[in-house]
């Protein structure tokens, strides 16, 4: 009885969410350092109308011949400031979210639950941190060129200075329609299937007080981060698109995101909806790998120190 009472008593006792905020932004530090260089390749496949690269090797290896190495980390400083607030976002929002969709006398998260604390996470991020951080990083990215004084963005303040003096406010979020379905769907399913993999590889259950081993969570972590970008293709190529045009020089070529896929099917083909695909899948399944294992180290340690060995 007194066992089943201590039990009951470390189940009332939660993660609070500012704890899931800082594991997330310590783990979007990590992911930002060692990936910045898929997602530079990425946005430059994406945008390349004309063919000019023939693939993600050559994409690299013709950037670092014409722009030299460290232009494979261009825009990484609005990336990283992007992806830790992003994640601590996303982890503190859907923290906040579960605790309001479980049931109030089981303390359970039903799988719907889950799926839309997920949802909500990833529509707020985007309209919050995702878009304008992207815009800025999108245009720095797509200017190619070796010499400062001849590109239009100086850095990140003077891009995103740039871009409200010339169109705005509001162009700091263009394309936040596609963001938000993107984000919206990719969390949705993310965090349902990190819970998954979890519970079924490892017999990990929330608030257990098991610590998965590193490399246990970057399989559940790459995993839960393979699916999203097979299905939310589409909604990226268009969010690149519309943040990588500028309202200041005349009339758009995309008027929106239904009208971006339609002139892409048109112009393009079907397939041009996933350009970019393979780097999505080389950057985003193994930056979730690398977040989860920083998180939920951190995590467990708190999980270990203030819940399970708390006094009662």
């Amino acid at each position: 009885m007194a066992d089943k009472n201590q039990h009951q008593s470390q189940n009332k006792k939660t993660i609070p969410p500012y704890m899931k905020a800082i594991s997330g932004s310590l783990g979007g530090v990590v992911e930002a350092s060692c990936l910045q260089p898929i997602d530079v390749i990425k946005t430059r496949l994406q945008l390349d109308r004309s063919g000019h690269y023939k693939g993600i090797a050559h994409c690299g290896s013709t950037i670092v011949r014409n722009e030299g190495v460290r232009a494979l980390w261009k825009g990484l400083t609005p990336f990283a400031t992007h992806l830790t607030l992003k994640y601590a976002l996303r982890m503190g929002s859907n923290a906040v979210l579960q605790s309001a969709f479980k049931d109030s006398e089981t303390g359970k998260l039903s799988p719907q639950g889950r799926l839309l604390s997920g949802f909500g996470a990833g529509v707020l991020e985007a309209l919050v941190i995702v878009t304008p951080f992207e815009v800025v990083k999108i245009r720095l990215q797509q200017q190619r060129g070796l010499k400062p004084d001849l590109l239009k963005y100086k850095g990140p303040v003077h891009c995103a200075r740039t871009i409200i003096h010339e169109e705005g406010l509001r162009g700091l979020w263009a394309g936040a329609a596609p963001t938000v379905m993107r984000n919206g769907t990719n969390q949705a399913a993310m965090f349902t299937a990190k819970n998954a993999f979890d519970v079924i590889l490892w017999n990990k259950q929330e608030g257990d007080g098991k610590v998965l081993q590193p490399w246990q969570s970057m399989i559940s972590g790459f995993l839960a981060g393979t699916a999203g970008p097979v299905c939310t293709g589409p909604f990226d190529v268009v969010k690149t698109r519309l943040m990588a045009q500028s309202r200041s020089g005349g009339e758009l070529k995309y008027k929106g995101m239904f009208h971006a896929i339609s002139t892409i099917y048109a112009e393009e083909g079907l397939l041009a909806l996933w350009k970019g695909l393979l780097p999505r899948l080389m950057r985003i399944p193994p930056g979730q790998a690398i977040m989860w294992a920083v998180a939920d180290q951190v995590i467990g340690f708190y999980e270990k120190a203030y819940i399970h060995n708390a006094p009662l």
